[in-house]
């Protein structure tokens, strides 16, 4: 019996075929920001946060509630210590509201102030306004990546002209999982200015988060804020009158 010719449409099934089932595709840089930029976030949710703050000078420890809708409204409110219990800090879009309970006094925070420290901490009033996306406001290219099955991506940024941003580079490492594990933070003239850690992976509510971050100023190596989520939902509802003046005081 004579056989029939393979065609050209046979030979690239046998050689698919053969070659097995195809690689996953690399993520792209926008996934691998986002995965970053979003690692913590949802459309809305709830936490409940353990702050602990190392300076040369004192070290304190706070616990608080959170509300969180999107990146543009966000309300804290510290439960312990006691003595600062129900100081709360309001942020809508770029404006920025604290409560202070012993006075009863609401004060917006001032332009001159967005780089003042927030709640005592390495981080500012500026980190909490700015929200700044780096797959927005950074051109990124990826010098490092993960083989064998180990390893992290690596992403280098530079700021976009017109960014927003007060960083000369950013250096961004990510799990094969897509969790951030580092984030590296420069000055324009290429020195490193803080460093985040992303520690403490485990499932929260469905997803696989870092539990705690740890931002540590790189000119004091002996100081840092560690933030940690003791629990948090994600995609909750939560009424708009939360964020608003009148809800700084409950």
């Amino acid at each position: 019996m004579t056989r029939a010719p393979m065609t050209r449409a046979s030979l690239a099934l046998l050689a698919l075929c053969l070659a097995g089932p195809a690689a996953a595709a690399d993520p792209t840089i926008d996934e691998l920001l986002n995965a970053a930029d979003d690692v913590q976030r949802g459309e809305s949710s709830h936490a409940t946060i353990t702050m602990q703050v190392k300076t040369e000078r004192y070290e304190r420890t706070m616990t608080m509630e959170s509300w969180a809708q999107g990146t543009e409204k966000t309300l804290i409110r510290i439960l312990q210590p006691e003595k600062d219990a129900g100081i709360a800090t309001l942020k809508v879009e770029d404006n920025i509201w604290n409560y202070l309970p012993k006075v009863d006094r609401t004060m917006k925070v001032p332009a001159g102030m967005m780089g003042g420290s927030w709640m005592g901490s390495h981080f500012t009033n500026d980190d909490l306004v700015k929200e700044s996306r780096m797959s927005e406001d950074f051109d990124g290219v990826i010098t490092g990546r993960p083989t064998g099955g180990t390893g992290e991506w690596v992403v280098e940024l530079t700021p976009k002209p017109d960014a927003p941003v007060v960083w000369g580079k950013v250096v961004a490492r990510i799990n094969p999982a897509l969790v951030p594990t580092r984030i590296e933070y420069f000055d324009e003239k290429g020195a490193l200015v803080r460093t985040m850690l992303f520690q403490d992976i485990r499932t929260m509510d469905g997803r696989q988060v870092p539990a705690t971050m740890l931002l540590q100023p790189a000119d004091k190596p002996d100081e840092f804020t560690r933030v940690s989520y003791d629990a948090i939902d994600f995609d909750v509802q939560i009424p708009e009158s939360t964020f608003t003046l009148q809800a700084l005081k409950r």
